[in-house]
């Protein structure tokens, strides 16, 4: 086999591989003796068919097979001969083949880029913590009591804002019910906000028995494309009125959620607040990190892996926008920036999941079976109660475990980074922690789907190149 570059500019490489006729034509040889093992001809035992009868029979069905087993095997030696790395599979074509003739085709493919490690330690970090206000504790406290509480049926009261109506409603728009517009016995609590603008307000002053008709208008952006904008009727029966109780926070309380007493749940919320700002303060760090990494490293990136990555923010984008769910800042840019501004994040993304791979690589950064039972164990407590599905699911699941060790793989490189690195630790205020320069400056705040850049999203280059 004779192999030969050509054609090759930066990471873009070809090649041309030539397989000479007779090295072709004694893997055709060795093919027919393979299938002489178990052939049979009339009049011959099988295995025992003479080879010239066997080669006349089967050589010209076994050609396509040989070729593409050639090929493949050529295919497979440029990469290993001339030490590449490509980012996707190669592109392989066919030049010339004929019967008693050299096999000749070509290589090409899309390189991934050499990238040298730097030194770590020269990399400072601030890291931020905010200590645990003692009106959030307070704040959390009484929404648990919010839910927990319990309404009394009142007859004869008028509904006032706060009760609870049990409601009978059918929705319809120029006389026609439409679908989803119908529910039964439904508790709508007045003032909560849970239907859409003037539903609620409408039904104020009723009492058990009323009818109302409540006439409303569906937000532009309603999720449903054919309802949004629309003007509709909703037919309200309402069947009870009922008020809240008060709910005493004491030891008691505290015991119907499942705590030992009042003090106890107030240091599981403490705890929990807590963990939500260490989680806060990780992605912070990790952010910073990737920023200082992005600026530092600079090398030519893979078109493909930059293509795909591209064509996989801008569907979300797409499905987003059909959904009608595109954050304020996707709403008011001219598209065309948009696309800009995706094309620069795919090229972040693929340019950081590559050096994140590379850095796991050198560090000789691997994932251990406890890795993966730590993962588990904390995806089961994302759903309290439903713990045991939660680890049922990964024990039956081979993929889903299989999902979890390009994130896993990712948080071990950036924990060894910041191991390596200068790091400053920072009280600041829960605004300040919460504030990624991005708009999102409360723990509510949230990006687009499509703009997302935690290294959450850059796994798939981490896991596609380790």
């Amino acid at each position: 086999m004779k192999i030969t570059e050509s054609k090759s500019t930066g990471l873009n490489k070809e090649y041309k591989v030539v397989v000479p006729a007779a090295d072709f034509e004694a893997k055709v040889e060795a093919k027919i003796k393979q299938i002489a093992k178990t052939a049979k001809l009339p009049g011959f035992r099988a295995g025992k068919a003479p080879f010239a009868m066997l080669k006349k029979k089967y050589h010209d069905s076994v050609i396509g097979e040989v070729v593409e087993s050639a090929v493949r095997d050529g295919a497979n030696e440029v990469i290993v001969s001339k030490k590449l790395r490509p980012a996707m599979q190669p592109d392989i074509k066919i030049t010339s083949f004929a019967d008693g003739k050299d096999l000749e085709f070509e290589v090409k493919l899309e390189n991934l880029p050499e990238i040298k490690v730097g030194d770590f330690s020269k990399i400072s970090l601030d890291r931020y913590m905010a200590e645990v206000p003692a009106e959030e504790v307070d704040k959390a406290l009484k929404y648990i009591s919010e839910a927990h509480k319990e309404t009394t049926k009142v007859d004869g009261k008028k509904a006032a804002k706060g009760d609870v109506v049990m409601i009978d409603f059918v929705g319809s728009i120029d006389g026609v019910e439409f679908k989803g517009g119908k529910g039964s016995n439904y508790p709508l609590e007045l003032g909560s906000g849970a239907f859409i603008p003037g539903f609620e307000d409408q039904l104020l002053g009723a009492e058990a028995g009323s009818k109302v008709d409540v006439k409303v208008k569906f937000p532009k952006d309603y999720h449903a494309k054919d309802l949004a904008g629309k003007d509709a009727v909703f037919a309200v029966e309402v069947k009870e009125v009922r008020e809240p109780k008060k709910v005493e926070l004491n030891d008691e309380f505290a015991k119907s959620v499942g705590a030992k007493d009042l003090s106890s749940l107030k240091e599981d919320i403490r705890a929990r607040i807590k963990g939500d700002y260490e989680n806060a303060s990780r992605l912070k760090i990790k952010r910073q990190l990737l920023d200082i990494l992005d600026k530092e490293y600079s090398f030519e990136t893979p078109v493909s892996l930059v293509d795909a990555e591209y064509k996989a923010i801008v569907e979300q984008y797409e499905r987003a926008k059909k959904a009608g769910q595109l954050d304020a800042s996707e709403k008011n840019k001219p598209e065309a920036d948009l696309l800009k501004e995706y094309k620069d994040i795919a090229v972040r993304r693929v340019k950081l999941g590559l050096l994140l791979s590379e850095v796991g690589q050198s560090a000789q950064i691997s994932i251990k079976p406890e890795d993966i039972n730590a993962a588990i164990m904390n995806e089961a407590k994302k759903y309290p109660g439903q713990e045991k599905n939660v680890l049922d699911y990964y024990l039956k699941n081979k993929a889903a475990v299989d999902g979890l060790k390009a994130p896993i793989f990712e948080e071990k490189i950036v924990d060894y980074i910041i191991s390596q690195a200068k790091v400053t630790d920072k009280t600041v205020s829960v605004e300040e922690l919460y504030n990624f320069g991005d708009g999102a400056a409360a723990p509510a705040g949230k990006k687009s789907a499509a703009k997302k850049e935690t290294a959450s999203k850059e796994k798939k280059d981490v896991k596609k190149s380790a």
